[in-house]
C-alpha cells in the first residue's frame, strides 16, 4: 500500500556527458535540464518501487519544474522526490534538486501504476 511521505533520492556528479552542450538543450558546460528532470524521476521511480506489487511499475506522466540556477562540472547533484498524492493509479510527488551551493530545481511530478507486460503490449 503506498502512503504519502515515502521519499528517496538520486545523485549524480555534472560531467560533460549531462550537460546543456552535450545533450542538445543548450550550448553551456552545465547540468542540463533534462538530465535534472531525469534524475528527480528516478527518485520518484525509486521512492515507491519497493512498495508495488509483483509485475507492476511506475511511468513518468506529467513534469512541472523550474530550473534555477545553474552546476557546473564537477558538482555534486542530489535529487530528492517525496510522494504527495495517492489517487488510484496516480502518484503526485514534490521534487527537488541540491548541489553543494544549495537548491537548483524543484515542481512536482505525477507518475502512473501500470502492469509492465500490459504497457509493452502498447509499444
Amino acid at each position: 500500500m503506498l502512503e504519502k511521505g515515502v521519499s528517496a533520492r538520486s545523485t549524480a556528479t555534472v560531467t560533460r556527458e549531462n550537460t546543456a552542450a552535450a545533450m542538445g538543450s543548450g550550448d553551456l558546460e552545465v547540468f542540463a535540464t533534462p538530465a535534472m528532470v531525469a534524475l528527480m524521476e528516478n527518485a520518484a521511480m525509486t521512492a515507491v518501487a519497493g512498495e508495488l506489487p509483483a509485475g507492476a511499475t511506475t511511468v513518468g506522466a506529467e513534469m512541472n519544474v523550474t530550473h534555477i540556477k545553474p552546476s557546473g562540472l564537477g558538482a555534486a547533484i542530489t535529487a530528492t522526490a517525496v510522494l504527495t498524492g495517492v489517487e488510484g493509479r496516480k502518484l503526485t510527488f514534490n521534487v527537488g534538486a541540491r548541489d553543494e551551493a544549495g537548491m537548483i530545481g524543484e515542481g512536482v511530478h505525477v507518475r502512473y501504476v501500470v502492469d509492465r507486460e500490459k504497457f509493452l503490449t502498447k509499444c
